[in-house]
This record gives C-alpha cells, structure tokens and sequence, in this order.
C-alpha cells in the first residue's frame, strides 16, 4: 500500500511540475468577445484575425523562445456576461494582456476592469471615446467616433453634395449615439440640417414607425449609426415604404451578414471602415491571401483586418519589453509609432488612440466598393 501511495505522490508531483513548466513556456494573453449572440459575427471575424496573427508569430518561433497561447472567452454578446469572462481571464488565467472588446458599451465595461488590475488591453474596434478615458492602461487601435462622424459629415456635404441629413439611431447604445452626436454636429457645422434626429429601442425590430416620421421630412440622406442586423432590416422597410433618401452608417455595418439580411435594399449605401479589399498595398494584398487560404475562400472583413494588426502591435510589445510584465507590455504598446498594419499606418497618441485615416465604402452585394479616404 506504500509502495503504491509514494508511486502516486511522485505521478502527483510529476503533473504538477509539467504543469508548471508548460505554464511557463507561454504567454498567456485573452481575449473576449462575442463569439455568439446578435453580434456575433464581429465576434468571430476579430478571433479569426488574432488567431491567424499569433500563429504566423509562433510558427517562426514565438516570442523570446516562448509561444503565445491564445484564451478566448465568449461573451455572447452580453454585457452582464462581459465582467465575468474578463475576470477570469485576469485573476484565473493570469493573462498578461487582453484584446477586446468590438461593442464599445461592452468595452467600457471591461476597461475598468483592466485598469484596476494593471493589465493592459487593446480594444481592435471599440470606437467611443470613452473606452479609453478608463485608464492608462486602455488603448484601441481603431479610430474613434468623432473622427468617424465627421468622415461621414464630410462626405455627404463634399461627396454626395446633400444638404438635408436625418439621424436614426439606436437609444442607449454607447456606438450609435457617439458616432449621432458627432455626425449632427459636424454636418450643421458644414451648413448641412439635420431636420429629424429619432430613436429606436435595442431590441426593436419593426422600424416602419419611426422611417414614416423620417419620409415626411424629406431628407437626402439617413445616417444610420447602427450595426448590420439594424441597418439590413432598416434597409428593407425603407424600400418597403418608397423612402428614398440614401443611409450612411459607421463601421458597425461591416459583415458579412448585412447583404444577407438587406438583400437588394441595403445596396447603393455607405458606410465609413477601417480598409478596402480593393486595395494594392502588398500588407493588404497578402492579408487577404493568407487569410483566404486559411478560411475556406473567406474575404476578410474590417473587424478581421482590426483583429489581427490588434494582435501583432500586443505582440511587437512584448517582443521589445525588458520582462514578460503587464507593466512593462503596456508602457510599450503606448511606444507604437508607424506601426505599418492591414487597416493603415498605426501610432498611438497620448489619449491611447490610434491615429490613422478612415475609407468610405459602397455596398454592392457581397462586395464593398472603395469611394475614398479620408484623413486625420
């Protein structure tokens, strides 16, 4: 019976030290996000970016001879869901970084979290401003909703050459009300007039009401600061009544869903993103090829493109950090200049935000056609 009890203490203290020392031949780094859920193809598009970028880094051997383990948690697309998952992943996995969130209203629950514990996240597409207002340890390598509404502003007035805009947005959310205010600001600044601004509700989802009050003003254009389910449906009920006004929206329209739930209605419309597929840069051209060959043939989305260059400034950070410490990890992604990514030329600046330029794009079924780009 010894014999036996000393056999197993030994197997005991084997697993333990394997356990220990595979723990240490990684980094640990988290990511969550809303793998299922209404919006879960920002959730599924942003983890395959990341996971494509840590596995070309580990593929050529790591990072200071360890290799990166990616720890997902799905969120469902939930808010009271989010707190958990990221503290789990902060106290129980012992991250020493977190990727996330797209929703900035689920970001902005996060980031406290991250702050208090000193880990250092990067959100890939949050783009309210008050993501990173939560702390020093906050950062985006997105652009933001006020540059992100006055790209919209900017182009209806100088592009589309419109004067009558209304704003349709979605009440309580963090996204769609940012990007409305700025948008009615920068419009009216540019001589443009907003002559109806309406809400609807979260879970809504007959929006004929609101789209009767909105024809009757007339407006040239409708901006739309949704995300695609919204924008799809709205779309179809705006055919469906003969409104004619064209929508604009931000970058929550981009998914491979919106044409599959707009169909025809939703083509002919606008939205600001963060890069084109039609573009000839070689960092674009074979982003896309490697991520098709990976993916089934699968055109990678803006959030995809957010997710992996997400990925690789975390990643250079710890690469050019003295020691594997959330610390010393955070004070270096704030060094990012002239990051050269997918979605553009990347720095951060002293607000922990990415300063880069924004497309315009035009929905053509599947496709996304490039219009323009603005700059900062």
């Amino acid at each position: 019976m010894k014999k036996f009890m000393i056999i197993n203490l030994i197997m005991a203290a084997a697993f333990i030290f394997s356990s220990c020392t595979k723990k240490e031949d990684v980094i640990l780094i988290g990511e969550y996000g809303s793998l299922t859920g209404d919006d879960a193809t920002f959730g599924i598009s942003t983890n395959k970016g990341i996971k494509m970028a840590f596995d070309e880094i580990n593929a050529k051997g790591g990072i200071k001879g360890k290799k990166i383990k990616l720890v997902t948690e799905d969120n469902q697309g939930k808010n009271e869901e989010t707190a958990k998952v990221v503290n789990r992943l902060i106290t129980q996995e012992k991250i020493v970084a977190l990727i996330g969130e797209v929703a900035s209203s689920r970001s902005l629950i996060a980031a406290p979290i991250a702050q208090k514990n000193g880990i250092p996240m990067v959100s890939p597409s949050s783009t309210n401003p008050e993501v990173t207002q939560k702390g020093d340890n906050i950062f985006r390598v997105c652009f933001i909703d006020p540059f992100q509404g006055l790209v919209m502003a900017k182009f209806a007035i100088e592009n589309l050459k419109v004067k009558k805009a209304a704003i349709f947005r979605k009440n309580g959310d963090a996204y769609s009300e940012g990007l409305a205010n700025v948008f009615a600001t920068e419009f009216k600044k540019m001589g443009g007039d907003i002559v109806i601004d309406i809400q609807y509700q979260p879970k809504d989802i007959d929006f004929k009401a609101q789209l009767a009050e909105i024809k009757a003003k007339k407006p040239d254009v409708i901006f739309v600061p949704g995300y695609y389910s919204d924008a799809g449906n709205i779309a179809k009920q705006a055919k469906q009544i003969e409104l004619k006004a064209t929508l604009l929206g931000g970058d929550g329209w981009d998914s491979p869903k919106l044409h599959e739930i707009g169909g025809e209605a939703i083509n002919g419309h606008y939205f600001s993103n963060h890069y084109t597929t039609e573009s000839t840069d070689p960092v674009v051209v074979e982003f896309i090829k490697k991520f098709k060959a990976r993916y089934n043939d699968e055109v990678p989305d803006g959030l995809a493109a957010l997710g992996y260059d997400a990925a690789k400034i975390v990643a250079e950070a710890i690469e050019r950090a003295a020691e594997l410490k959330p610390s010393m990890i955070r004070d270096e992604i704030a060094k990012t200049k002239d990051f050269v990514g997918v979605t553009g030329k990347i720095s951060m600046n002293a607000e922990r935000n990415a300063v880069k330029s924004a497309v315009v794009v035009q929905v053509d079924g599947e496709k996304r056609k490039y219009v323009t780009t603005i700059n900062p």
